[in-house]
């Protein structure tokens, strides 16, 4: 995967320099990635499921996210990765959902990511990118029940998810 240039952040979600996605992977340095939830009509959520030499390979994440390019706007990255990895490109609607920080120790890398949230309201069937090795449409009382039942089977980013801005799901 290229290496993509990103804005280096304070907790306050202030620039404060730029960096590679490498270098900012490998210091553990805090940069901006939307993340977006896509629900449908009856608040029916579509998860996708992770493909090998992703970091949680196997298992269902939200349907958007990625990196914030240097100089790029929140909602300019939310646009453009909706439609790599979702193949939304007309327009579509969304909402801004909140951000909190979320680090972790991964496959080498120490992420340190300000999680930039936003529900996408489609129905659309996804036209996944090389990430994903499908998807899953989840009625909202669903995916609480899997949640419970079988947490193994969600990547450990959707588990803060979760847990940050929907602690009323569980």
């Amino acid at each position: 995967m290229a290496d993509e240039l990103l804005d280096l952040i304070n907790i306050n979600d202030e620039v404060i320099g730029t960096g590679w996605k490498s270098e900012m992977h490998q210091k553990g340095l805090l940069h901006r990635t939307v993340i977006a939830e896509v629900i449908g009509k009856g608040r029916i959520w579509t998860l996708v499921e992770q493909a090998p030499g992703k970091q949680d390979v196997g298992q269902f994440v939200s349907a958007v996210g990625g990196h914030v390019k240097s100089g790029e706007s929140n909602e300019d990255a939310l646009r453009r990765e909706a439609g790599e990895e979702f193949g939304l490109t007309e327009k579509f609607d969304f909402k801004y959902i909140g951000k909190r920080i979320y680090n972790r120790e991964v496959n080498g890398n120490k992420e340190n990511h300000l999680f930039i949230l936003y529900e996408i309201y489609s129905n659309q069937i996804p036209v996944l990118d090389s990430e994903a090795v499908g998807y899953k449409r989840f009625e909202e009382k669903e995916l609480v029940r899997a949640l419970k039942e079988n947490p193994a089977a969600f990547g450990a980013p959707f588990h803060f998810i979760i847990r940050e801005f929907y602690p009323n799901l569980i």
